[in-house]
């Protein structure tokens, strides 16, 4: 007599979802090593070193203002490491225009931060003092841009629309990664960003608050996450 078998449903395990490993690497957050704003003028009369505010975009009367600001790369990212993720926070305080396009383009000259330090509102900027970054010069008043308003990159780094007050972020490009990188394996060419708002238009001013900022946390923060060697 045959046996017979009876064939017994079954199926294989069902697959696992893959799981996304979370990136690897270490964080950290660094504050400005140096900021200011250049404010247009033929003479290079006008900075804010020392100021609470940096500025980018066009004032009432058409005139450009443009935030510099540079890390302390190397000081603070051991050698030899490989630079993963960048992200930059500025905290927008005061403006009179709707959302505008804010791009970092990476500078490529040194620059100072000197002691002139604005009233009010600080969107005038104070006399220049020693050291200081101007539209005309990139330490008042020997050292010059070789072009008045900054020698910088004509590609930007990285862009973000602004509008209400609030903090803005300039999430990780390309760009922006090997910015970084590039001033971790060489500091001599770290010179930090220039951040650049509407030029064609006025009343486009952006108002940023900066590294001297008697309020901590709206201050500047870089966010770096790299892998150590």
């Amino acid at each position: 007599m045959g046996l017979l078998v009876a064939a017994c449903g079954s199926s294989d395990p069902p697959t696992p979802t893959p799981t996304l490993e979370p990136p690897t690497g270490e964080v950290i957050n660094l504050s400005p090593s140096k900021d200011n704003t250049i404010y247009e003028d033929a003479a290079g009369s006008f900075s804010n070193g020392a100021g609470s505010h940096i500025f980018a975009g066009n004032n009432n009367g058409g005139r450009a203002r443009r935030a510099v600001i540079a890390f302390d790369i190397a000081g603070d990212i051991p050698a030899g490491s490989t630079i993963q993720n960048v992200t930059l926070i500025l905290r927008m305080s005061r403006t009179r225009a709707g959302p505008e396009t804010i791009k970092l383009h990476r500078l490529q000259a040194d620059w100072g931060e000197g002691t002139s330090n604005a009233s009010a509102n600080e969107g005038n900027g104070a006399v220049s003092t020693s050291e200081d970054a101007t539209w005309v010069h990139r330490f008042f008043n020997s050292g010059s841009w070789t072009s008045p308003g900054g020698d910088f990159s004509s590609a930007s780094s990285a862009s973000t629309s602004v509008g209400g007050s609030g903090s803005y972020t300039w999430g990780s490009t390309a760009q922006l990664v090997a910015d970084v990188q590039g001033w971790l394996d060489d500091p001599s060419i770290n010179f930090g960003w220039i951040v650049i708002g509407n030029e064609a238009a006025s009343q486009t001013a952006k108002r940023f608050d900066s590294r001297e900022n008697g309020t901590s946390a709206n201050r500047p923060v870089l966010t770096v996450t790299y892998t150590p060697p």
